[in-house]
């Protein structure tokens, strides 16, 4: 694996388009991405994280716009991509195509885990010719207090252990917030938290309700 500059993040768009693997920060975590509809890529992660299959992983939108088209915006997701998009939130969101679906396996069928990234994952999706699908770089172990990578050595670190095929990682230091997504699961007309995370549960509620409430006069 080699390090590279945020800035150069288009030889890691190259190397990804090509079936490889990398790793880019987030305000949150490493992420090691692979091509959504690369099967082969996608099971390399898998494989290497021990993650199991009944997990997604994430589809990183490339904008606003991609969500409307490729997946069912209820009320609650719409409100919630209004508010908390580009950001840390990510929706459990139905697919509107069941075959366009089945190319994306890896980040769930019916049902696939959404998020519009504001740093350099969201430039990656916006910027690649193929979807992006990505998770934590860290090894899927309940024992591990630690949490994922959130530094370049430490992606290093992973990458060792897993035997994970990484070409680069881009090292944007130190992620600061060492949190998870919050993700919401708006598959149903009522929205339902599935995990808490970076977006506090009152603002998601907050946001939900607001769907509702008429304006004061």
């Amino acid at each position: 694996m080699k390090l590279i500059r945020p800035d150069e993040l288009p030889i890691a768009i190259e190397a990804l388009e090509a079936g490889e693997l990398v790793v880019v920060p987030t305000r949150r975590w490493y992420m090691i991405c692979a091509n959504a509809r690369d099967n082969d890529a996608c099971a390399r992660i898998y494989a290497g994280k021990g993650r199991p299959r009944s997990k997604s992983l994430a589809y990183i939108l490339p904008s606003l716009v991609a969500a409307d088209e490729l997946f069912i915006m209820t009320p609650a997701a719409i409100q919630l991509a209004t508010a908390f998009w580009p950001g840390d939130l990510a929706m459990f969101l139905r697919w509107r195509d069941s075959e366009h679906a089945q190319q994306h396996e890896a980040v769930g069928v019916p049902n696939a885990l959404v998020t519009l990234d504001s740093g350099l994952l969201g430039q990656l999706a916006r910027r690649s010719r193929v979807p992006i699908a990505a998770t934590t770089a860290n090894l899927s172990d309940p024992t591990n207090t630690s949490g994922p990578a959130i530094t370049a050595a430490e992606v290093e670190h992973f990458v060792a252990e897993s035997e994970i095929s990484v070409t680069y990682c881009i090292d944007g230091g130190i992620s600061a917030l060492a949190n998870h997504l919050t993700i919401v699961d708006c598959t149903e007309p009522v929205a339902k938290i599935a995990r808490s995370g970076v977006v506090h549960d009152r603002a998601v509620n907050a946001a939900i309700a607001a769907i509702s409430e008429p304006y004061a006069n």
